[in-house]
């Protein structure tokens, strides 16, 4: 099992108990999936980007990415209905917990001028959304493969009811916040 998921397990849902004053182990915030998105608008005229992006996503998250298509059309962009703009990919269970961990124990020390993330980023009912400028901070990218440059965005889902809740959930976890 995850090293994350047992430390969850074994200290994080008593400190919780104690700081929250809950009365049950399970309405203890918890997580319940991790989205990757990558969204591609130069995918209208190159579609082999898109190839590339799939490629890179399928191998950062270990589970194999899924093409994302434009719900509607937007002719200031050149867009039709149903042509692939992105991908994306869900994890969730002992993938989630192993890529969290990487996520902050490898990937984000590796950002240059990195200062921690920013606690502002949450939604007001318990996620956190992270925003990437470049894949290449990942160890499984070759750097000589890419053919561009693309960000990504990071969704951490919770059953937290609010973002005090979350925020010490990711901060128990290790995620490195901006003070």
């Amino acid at each position: 099992m995850a090293r994350l998921w047992d430390t969850y397990r074994d200290e994080i849902v008593g400190r919780m108990m104690k700081e929250f004053q809950y009365q049950n182990t399970m309405q203890v915030p918890r997580l319940t999936k991790i989205v990757l998105n990558m969204g591609l608008g130069e995918a209208i005229q190159n579609i082999k980007i898109l190839d590339g992006a799939v490629e890179e996503l399928t191998l950062i998250a270990g589970q194999r990415a899924v093409t994302t298509r434009a719900r509607r059309s937007i002719a200031a962009f050149k867009l039709r209905e149903g042509m692939p703009i992105g991908c994306t990919v869900t994890l969730r269970r002992e993938k989630m917990y192993y890529f969290l961990d990487k996520l902050i124990n490898i990937v984000l020390p590796r950002v240059r001028d990195f200062r921690g993330v920013s606690p502002k980023a949450f939604d007001g009912r318990g996620n956190y959304t992270l925003g990437l400028r470049e894949q290449l901070i990942f160890p499984e990218i070759d750097y000589d493969k890419v053919e561009k440059i693309k960000g990504m965005n990071i969704c951490i889902v919770s059953t937290a009811k609010t973002d005090e809740e979350a925020y010490f959930l990711l901060k128990e976890m290790g995620m490195p916040f901006r003070s």
